[in-house]
C-alpha cells in the first residue's frame, strides 16, 4: 500500500503531533530524568467486543505503518512545542529523533479477542510513549468499523452489502478509512469515490431523490438517466410512490428505451417504506416483465438486525446499502483498545515486568513481553487463543493443557492441534520488514479466518465465549506480582 503513502496523512501534513498532550509532558520528564532511552515494552489490546459480540476484526495496521515511517519532528513542530514552554534541550533531542522501535502486529483481517496483544512495541521508552495515541486511534477506529461490517455481511447471507456511509461519517478521514475498514470486513463496495480511488475498492451507487425531482416527471428522470448510463441503469423508485409510480416507470424505461438497444434495467433501489412487502411486490412485477435478472437494492437505516428480520420475513432483496449504522457503528461507536506498559529495562539492563493493578478485575493487565497463539483442532477450527511470555514456544507436536485464567478449574487438554503465532514483525529497529498485503488480500484473509470460527461464536446475540487463556508461566508471573503487591 505504499503507493498511496501520505494520501491519508491529512493531505501530506506531518501527523507527528497527533498525540495527547501529556505524551509530550511525560516525554520531556523521561528525558530530563535520564530514563528516556530505557527499553520498554507496550501492548495494545482491547477489553470488550462491541455490541456484546463474539469476535472483532483487526484493521488499521496500514495506517500505523504509514505514520511510523513518517514520524519526524520538523522545524514547524519544534517551534510550536517551544511556544508551549517545552525546554530547549528536549526540543533539540526531538528534532534529531529517528524512530527505532520494534513493532509486531496481528495482520489486518484476523479475528481478534479481548486481552490479547494486537500490537506490541519495544523500544526507547520515550518513543513508545509518543506513538500511543496514533496507534490507538488507528486500530480502534478501523477495527470497530471492520467488526460492524463483518456482522452486517454475515447477516446478509451472501447478498451484496455496499457501504453507503460517506456523508454520515464523523469527518472526511473517518469516511475514507471507514470505507477501507468496511471492505476488510467484507462489503462489496463503497459510495465514497475517494476511498475507491485510493484503495482500489469498487465504487458503487445509484441516484438520489434530487435527480428524480429535478425533472418534470419521474419517467423523464429515469429516461434521461438511462440515456447517459444505458449499460448500468439503476433507478431509485421510491421518490413518489414505489409501486404505483416508480416501479412502472422503471419497467417502461426498460421496455421503451433499454431493451430495443440490447440493454437491460440492472437494478431498482427502495429507500423507504415496508422493505419486505415492497421488495416482494417489486420482484413479482419485475419477473412478470421478463426482468428476472434485475436486482433489488434497499437502503434506509439498515443494520444487521434489520437485515436478519427482513430475510426471515421473506424479503426478496439482492443487495443492501448500509450507511450511518455501519460507518459510525452507531449501536456502539467506541472500540475499547488501550495501550499499556508491560515491561521495562532497569538501569542495569535487567528486564522487569510491569502490570497495572486495579480494583476492577477487567482492568488488571498481563505483565511481561508476550506472544499470542491461535490453537486449531484437526478440523481446522479455532479452539482457543493462548497468551504466553515471549520466550515461550508452543510445541504442537505434544499435548497441551489450557485453562481458564479466571476459573482455573476449567481445563482442557488439546491433542493433535496446530498452533499459529498471530503477531508478525512489522518494524525492526525502526525499519519496515513487513510485506504488506493488498487490501483485497486482507479482505480475502478475513473471510478465510472467520470461517475457522464456530458459528456459535459468530451469533449476533448471545454468542458462545471464545477462550483466551494464559500460559501457566504467564499466569504464575501475574499471580506472583499480585501477591507481592498485597504484602
Amino acid at each position: 500500500m505504499r503507493d498511496i503513502e501520505n494520501k491519508i496523512n491529512c493531505n501530506g501534513k506531518n501527523l507527528s503531533l497527533l498525540s495527547d498532550y501529556y505524551e509530550f509532558t511525560m516525554a520531556q520528564a523521561y528525558y530530563e530524568q535520564g530514563i528516556h532511552e530505557r527499553m520498554a515494552y507496550f501492548d495494545l489490546f482491547f477489553r470488550q467486543v462491541p455490541e456484546q459480540g463474539g469476535y472483532a476484526i483487526m484493521a488499521g495496521v496500514s495506517q500505523i505503518i504509514e505514520y511510523l515511517q513518517n514520524l519526524k519532528f520538523d522545524e514547524e513542530i519544534i517551534d510550536y512545542l517551544r511556544s508551549c514552554g517545552f525546554h530547549e534541550d528536549f526540543l533539540e533531542y526531538l528534532s534529531k529523533l529517528e524512530f527505532s522501535c520494534d513493532v509486531d502486529a496481528i495482520p489486518e483481517g484476523t479475528p481478534i479477542f479481548p486481552a490479547e496483544p494486537l500490537v506490541r512495541v519495544r523500544g526507547p521508552l520515550i518513543q513508545c510513549q509518543l506513538v500511543e495515541t496514533m496507534l490507538l486511534l488507528s486500530i480502534n477506529h478501523q477495527s470497530l468499523i471492520a467488526t460492524k461490517s463483518a456482522r452486517i455481511v454475515r447477516a446478509a447471507k451472501g447478498r451484496k452489502v455496499i457501504e453507503f456511509g460517506a456523508r454520515r461519517a464523523q469527518g472526511y478521514d473517518a469516511s475514507i478509512l471507514g470505507a477501507r475498514a468496511a471492505y476488510i470486513g467484507g462489503v462489496a463496495g463503497t459510495s465514497c469515490t475517494l476511498a475507491a480511488k485510493l484503495f482500489g475498492i469498487p465504487a458503487m451507487g445509484t441516484m438520489a431523490h434530487s435527480w428524480v425531482q429535478a425533472f418534470d416527471t419521474e419517467y423523464e428522470a429515469f429516461l434521461a438517466y438511462a440515456e447517459v448510463h444505458p449499460e448500468n441503469t439503476q433507478l431509485l423508485i421510491d421518490t413518489y410512490n414505489t409501486l404505483q409510480s416508480g416501479l412502472p416507470n422503471a419497467i417502461r424505461v426498460h421496455r421503451e428505451f433499454l431493451e430495443p438497444r440490447g440493454e437491460s434495467l440492472k437494478a431498482v433501489r427502495i429507500d423507504s417504506g415496508d422493505l419486505t412487502y415492497l421488495s416482494q411486490k417489486c420482484r413479482e412485477a419485475l419477473d412478470q416483465a421478463g426482468l428476472e435478472n434485475c436486482q433489488i437494492i434497499v437502503s434506509n437505516s439498515i443494520d444487521e438486525y434489520l437485515i436478519r428480520e427482513l430475510l426471515v420475513q421473506g424479503a426478496t432483496i439482492d443487495s443492501f446499502g448500509v450507511g450511518e449504522r455501519l460507518i459510525t457503528s452507531r449501536a456502539e461507536p467506541v472500540f475499547s483498545g488501550v495501550y499499556k506498559l508491560s515491561a521495562i529495562e532497569n538501569a542495569d539492563g535487567k528486564l522487569e515486568p510491569r502490570m497495572k493493578i486495579s480494583e476492577n478485575p477487567g482492568k488488571i493487565t498481563n505483565p511481561g513481553p508476550k506472544n499470542v497463539y491461535r490453537l486449531y483442532n484437526d478440523e481446522g477450527f479455532a479452539e482457543a487463543d493462548l497468551i504466553c511470555l515471549e520466550e515461550e514456544v508452543i510445541d504442537d507436536s505434544k499435548d497441551l493443557e489450557i485453562f481458564d485464567p479466571l476459573h482455573t478449574w476449567k481445563r482442557k487438554t488439546l491433542t493433535n492441534f496446530k498452533a499459529r503465532k498471530l503477531l508478525e514483525p512489522i518494524f525492526r529497529a525502526g525499519k519496515l520488514v513487513y510485506h504488506e498485503p493488498s487490501l483485497d488480500e486482507s479482505r480475502d484473509y478475513a473471510k478465510e479466518q472467520l470461517a475457522t470460527l464456530w458459528n456459535s461464536i459468530k451469533r449476533l446475540e448471545n454468542p458462545q465465549i471464545y477462550y483466551v487463556d494464559l500460559s501457566q508461566k504467564l499466569w504464575d508471573l501475574k499471580e506472583d506480582i499480585l501477591q507481592e503487591k498485597d504484602r
